[in-house]
């Protein structure tokens, strides 16, 4: 059977290559098909399929990663689509307000991914784009998702991260623990020396993080208290919003 060309053992052999890059996310060739049990041939041949797919991608380096078109699935689960559905337009609000790039965010195994954007001609600088991900520990977004998550999603992102955290933020408990009570964050000149990001979670009934809303704003603007409480506000709108939704 482990040969089998049939369905369900392709795709058991493509789950296991998925698998190993939920918790290693990204990987040479070789070391995806070993760590994946699967023979090299086999391994080779379902590679390619799934890059062809987008199921598979390559970062800059060379190495495997976890493709686009899995995030593009997985915006069709119900979860996203309620969580975009009911964000949007408090999104709208905010952005007329702080006239800035405004963004939600959730958090995967690479970073903090980015599930929708809206700016206007003249923001600041803003690299992130929808479907890319940005380093949580590095980023406002990614302060407020992983102090508001639960302390086995906290510890298994920790985890594999130790050392790149040591070197990158090694503050980042005391920062998330300030997050946390404060119920925001704001990080100043490190994506960028000239921007600042703010960001609030929308919280689920657990009090949990489901996503961050974020807008990306001027390191010195004197405006950063009121847009810190027009985010509050939409935060919690859209938690209300989702948990009507669910209903």
């Amino acid at each position: 059977m482990a040969n089998s060309p049939s369905g369900d053992a392709v795709l058991d052999r493509a789950m296991r290559l998925l698998a190993v890059l939920e918790t290693r996310p990204s990987l040479p060739v070789g070391e995806l098909i070993a760590a994946a049990g699967l023979p090299k041939t086999t391994g080779y041949r379902l590679v390619r399929q799934m890059r062809g797919m987008g199921l598979l991608g390559t970062s800059a380096s060379g190495e495997l990663v976890l493709g686009r078109r899995l995030w593009e699935i997985a915006q069709s689960a119900p979860i996203n689509r309620t969580l975009r559905a009911a964000a949007l337009p408090f999104m709208h609000d905010v952005n007329a307000v702080v006239r800035q790039t405004t963004q939600l965010a959730v958090l995967d195994e690479h970073g903090v991914l980015i599930v929708e954007r809206l700016s206007r001609h003249g923001a600041v600088a803003n690299p992130a784009e929808v479907a890319t991900t940005m380093p949580a520990q590095l980023t406002s977004m990614g302060h407020v998702l992983l102090a508001h998550s639960p302390a086995h999603v906290l510890e298994n992102w920790w985890a594999p991260r130790q050392e790149l955290i040591i070197q990158t933020r090694p503050e980042l408990r005391r920062e998330l623990a300030e997050a946390r009570s404060r119920g925001h964050a704001l990080l100043a000149g490190v994506i960028n020396e000239e921007t600042a990001g703010v960001s609030v979670p929308v919280l689920d009934d657990k009090g949990y993080a489901m996503a961050a809303l974020t807008v990306v704003v001027p390191r010195d603007s004197p405006e950063i208290p009121q847009f810190l409480m027009a985010l509050q506000t939409a935060g919690r709108g859209i938690s209300r919003a989702i948990e009507g939704m669910e209903r």
